[in-house]
């Protein structure tokens, strides 16, 4: 299991992503870990490469980011669309053209990212039309994609370009507050550049000639953010949800890095208590196995040291991934069948942000098992109502 620290500031080693600053500093280490999207054959060469894994923050723009490390070559993706990403995109677009009825039958610019899904087709449906790529358009919408993006400042400076004078710019991104206060650590990757706060968009933003104008926190990926901006000389006034969330986040230290600090310390502990979980079942002669291969698991069992033994393999709806292993430990990741036909005693949902979702089709065919949740530390899950 890796030994996680952080550091006290000093001359940075790193120049900031969003703002350029040279006062960034160590806030979290996950120790050397593999590349997350990097699914290797079960019988590829050993071992795995890996990679420092560390957020810096820097006290001049607030952005949480990345250490020093070198773009890992792209992976093809993978994982299959689901359902609920589509939902949530339908549910998304009407409840943002709901707040700001005069962008139906707009024009639109996306900045897709598989990561997050497209909101176009949803858009479309409302009669709005893709801007030509050199027209500015009322609505620029970016779901997931800023985060995949190394330099912050250059990607919001062509956002902010692509935003007609009166236009809205709808950014969703993973929280930091949630990710600080439930201890996502798992969220922390290779590829992921940066961990986005309304503190540090703000900043940034206003670097670009936009400001906030809306804040909505949103369930999907454990919990998000989605931030409304707007140019500065617009006619849109902020509503309260800015206000809200910006008071929110100091609250949590996110505002100084102490709360990075904690992050550390309580994925130390995270950690621990894991390999701990899953050792007992094991002692106690429990079957176990996992259900998922998202790319936050091979964080998750990395940092914790867990491996075949004692999760000895999982399973993932996306057939891209079947007979391809969590890299590292080698955890083999077999078909959702395959779960069924063995039926182990306890399953490990490493994609527990839809928990309660994937238990409610596991339970379909039911065998008796028991469900653990791994975050912020394993515990059993109980599935009550599926939205």
């Amino acid at each position: 299991m890796v030994e996680l620290t952080h550091s006290d500031p000093t001359a940075s080693a790193l120049t900031c992503r969003g703002c350029a600053g040279t006062r960034a500093y160590l806030v979290v280490d996950l120790g050397e870990q593999q590349a997350s999207d990097d699914f290797p054959a079960m019988d590829a060469p050993l071992p795995d490469a890996v990679w420092p894994l560390q957020l810096w923050y820097c006290p001049d723009c607030a952005l949480v980011q990345l250490g020093p490390v070198e773009a890992l070559a792209e992976e093809p993706v993978r994982a299959v669309e689901s359902a609920t990403s589509r939902r949530h995109a339908a549910r998304t677009v009407a409840a943002v053209l709901a707040d700001h009825p005069f962008l139906i039958g707009s024009t639109v610019r996306e900045f897709a990212s598989h990561h997050g899904g497209s909101w176009l087709d949803a858009l479309v449906a409302y009669g709005c039309t893709p801007a030509m790529h050199s027209e500015p358009a009322d609505l620029v919408v970016d779901v997931h994609g800023l985060a995949h993006e190394q330099d912050v400042a250059d990607q919001l400076a062509l956002r902010a370009s692509a935003l007609a004078r009166e236009g809205l710019l709808v950014i969703e991104h993973h929280h930091l507050l949630p990710l600080v206060e439930q201890t996502q650590f798992d969220t922390i990757r290779h590829g992921h550049w940066t961990y986005l706060s309304l503190t540090a968009v703000s900043r940034l933003a206003a670097r670009h000639g936009l400001r906030p104008v809306r804040t909505v926190g949103e369930p999907v990926f454990g919990g998000s953010l989605r931030t409304v901006l707007a140019h500065q000389d617009s006619s849109h006034s902020a509503d309260s949800t800015v206000a809200d969330t910006l008071t929110a986040e100091p609250a949590a230290k996110l505002d100084n890095g102490n709360g990075l600090k904690l992050l550390g310390d309580r994925a130390a502990d995270s950690a621990a208590a894991l390999r701990a979980y899953l050792t007992g079942l094991r002692e106690c002669g429990r079957t176990v196995a996992g259900y998922g291969a998202p790319s936050k698991a091979a964080v998750l069992l990395g940092v914790s040291g867990v491996g075949r033994d004692p999760l000895p393999y999982t399973v993932d709806a996306a057939p891209a991934k079947h007979g391809l292993a969590i890299p590292a430990n080698r955890i083999p990741i077999e078909a959702v069948d395959v779960l069924r036909q063995r039926r182990p005693d306890a399953i490990l949902i490493l994609t527990w942000d839809i928990a309660d979702k994937v238990i409610a089709q596991l339970e379909t065919v039911g065998w008796g098992a028991s469900y653990v949740v791994t975050l912020p530390f394993p515990h059993p899950f109980v599935l009550t109502a599926v939205s």
